[in-house]
């Protein structure tokens, strides 16, 4: 693999999201890393509701969505926090896709009052259904006291990002490189081999 690319999914309908200004922000960190990026934004995309019973394939906007996450290696997920849960938005993107997720590792960033755990737990639950890969932490954006006008004043923040941009792109390496090995191998004792 020479060049990792990483999908930053937006999940608020909000115009100003904070979310969205922070996955920017940590897209450009992982850019610094030689990763090759790109951005999202679920409110400027015509999802439809998800249906089972629906095809996909002569849809223009759900074609150029598909082919995106096609081309990513490794993910950043943002959600803003409704009621303990992850976006409308968000659940449903997650919903079309599942083998496209397999090996391929997923960072979380959660804009909260209350810190987001939950969701970022059910975001990792519904990637880890789908035999992606995630990284064992996420940030919570808090942001009336984390961002001013666009801008991180929030130390501990920005370290958590730097951190995240780190780490996304050092592990994704590591997992999709085994990933791809496996499965152009002939091997049949691996996770890999029931994508074949």
């Amino acid at each position: 693999m020479n060049t990792l690319n990483i999908l930053g999914i937006a999940g608020s309908m909000r115009k100003d999201s904070n979310g969205t200004k922070i996955l920017k922000i940590a897209l450009d960190l992982a850019s610094k890393y030689k990763a090759q990026t790109s951005l999202l934004e679920l409110r400027k995309t015509n999802m439809p509701l998800y249906n089972p019973d629906l095809s996909i394939q002569s849809d223009i906007d759900m074609q150029k969505v598909t082919d995106q996450v096609n081309r990513a290696d490794a993910f950043i997920l943002v959600s803003p926090d409704y009621h303990g849960s992850m976006s409308g938005s968000m659940k449903n993107f997650l919903d079309y896709y599942w083998e496209e997720f397999a090996g391929k590792t997923f960072g979380y960033i959660c804009t909260s009052h209350e810190k987001g755990l939950t969701v970022m737990d059910q975001m990792r639950t519904a990637v880890r259904q789908c035999y992606g890969w995630s990284l064992p932490y996420g940030i919570s954006v808090n942001g009336s006291e984390d961002i001013n006008e666009g801008q991180v004043i929030n130390n501990l923040l920005n370290k958590r990002l730097k951190m995240l941009a780190h780490d996304l792109v050092a592990y994704s390496k590591l997992i999709r490189e085994q990933f791809l090995q496996d499965l152009s191998s002939d091997l049949e004792d691996t996770f890999a081999a029931r994508y074949r």
